[in-house]
């Protein structure tokens, strides 16, 4: 789908169908973030993640000094394990075109919280974990009242957990969800409902009138992260050494394996979203686009 100024310029295939959608997920979380932000439940992203998640996450020294922000940015360096998954897992894992992942899952040494950019499903899944015990309520729930319903979203997307990250909180059982696909769960979702949601972004969280989410979040999440040049808040910036030079360097894009993207030109108020692109076309794509949106 391709939309400009919030009107369809073109679609093919079936658009509603939902689809699986990898780390998509991920920039779904980092909005999960802005509305806990929004509500008070964080007072300030750079505060450590144990003084408002209880139990033994965060309790050892090193990763007791993990941040929100750190968690938004890949940079925690937490250890651990989550769901039957250590952190080790996605040691040594590199997203960036023609990446050498020879090494992924091999034991590295642990820099400082904040020092390290990693991308790490795992430590995602932490994030996802500890927004649960904020909100005290289903993540998936939260995101259709909040965001999804009030943006005309479809009622046929849907993000699952494992079957072992059932979790209780104040008594009530409930699933932890992943940002991403890897071993299992996931969300799958149509491409008009990612159009909407890339809308809704686009516009600094306005929907018609109604507040959704905070300018100054999407502010954040957009914000070029100190020690990776094209990553904000669980979002990529076109920005750094790998940024595509047929576009402005103020595009953002939500991305997930297999092709899967939500692509935000802000100069061209332009909003595109693929699924099953291969990753080598992507580049072309977006030229392609840029070039015809005169």
């Amino acid at each position: 789908m391709v939309l400009q100024g919030g009107h369809l310029l073109a679609s093919w295939g079936d658009i509603a169908r939902a689809d699986m959608t990898f780390s998509i997920a991920k920039s779904y979380l980092a909005v999960l973030t802005g509305l806990a932000v929004d509500d008070g439940l964080i007072g300030d992203i750079d505060e450590p993640v144990g003084q408002r998640v209880p139990g033994p996450l965060f309790a050892d020294a090193h990763n007791g000094k993990v941040t929100w922000r750190h968690l938004l940015e890949q940079t925690s360096e937490w250890r651990g394990e989550m769901f039957g998954k250590p952190d080790q897992i996605d040691h040594n894992r590199l997203v960036a075109p023609n990446a050498d992942n020879s090494r992924k899952g091999e034991l590295r040494e642990l820099q400082a919280p904040g020092t390290f950019y990693e991308y790490n499903d795992v430590r995602v899944n932490l994030l996802s974990f500890s927004l649960l015990n904020l909100f005290k309520r289903p993540l998936p729930d939260v995101v259709r009242e909040r965001i999804m319903d009030p943006i005309g979203a479809s009622k046929n997307w849907s993000w699952a957990g494992y079957d072992n990250s059932w979790v209780e909180i104040d008594g009530q059982r409930m699933q932890s969800v992943p940002g991403g696909g890897h071993w299992g769960g996931g969300m799958f979702i149509g491409a008009d409902d990612h159009a909407r949601f890339g809308l809704l972004m686009a516009r600094g969280g306005d929907w018609n009138g109604k507040r959704l989410l905070s300018q100054g979040w999407i502010d954040a999440m957009w914000a070029q992260s100190a020690n990776q040049p094209n990553y904000g808040f669980l979002w990529w910036l076109n920005r750094g050494p790998h940024a595509n030079k047929a576009a402005p360097e103020t595009a953002v894009y939500a991305l997930g394996a297999g092709g899967n993207m939500i692509w935000i030109d802000r100069e061209a108020d332009m909003i595109a979203v693929t699924r099953w692109l291969p990753s080598a076309k992507a580049p072309e794509f977006i030229r392609q686009l840029i070039a015809a949106r005169g």
